[in-house]
């Protein structure tokens, strides 16, 4: 995992990989929110109905 480090010829985290995870460990949870959004709504519409 040193994607940053082939891209752009830095390396934040000293080349361990840690900034990495931490972006594809954010992106995954903001995927995660937008698709269980649609899910949860429809669950909380049919508790009230």
């Amino acid at each position: 995992m040193d994607f940053i480090e082939q891209l752009f010829g830095i390396s934040p985290d000293g080349g361990d990989g840690s900034t990495e995870a931490m972006y594809i460990v954010a992106l995954a949870a903001i995927v995660l929110l937008f698709t269980a959004r649609p899910l949860l709504r429809k669950l909380a519409a049919r508790r009230h109905d």
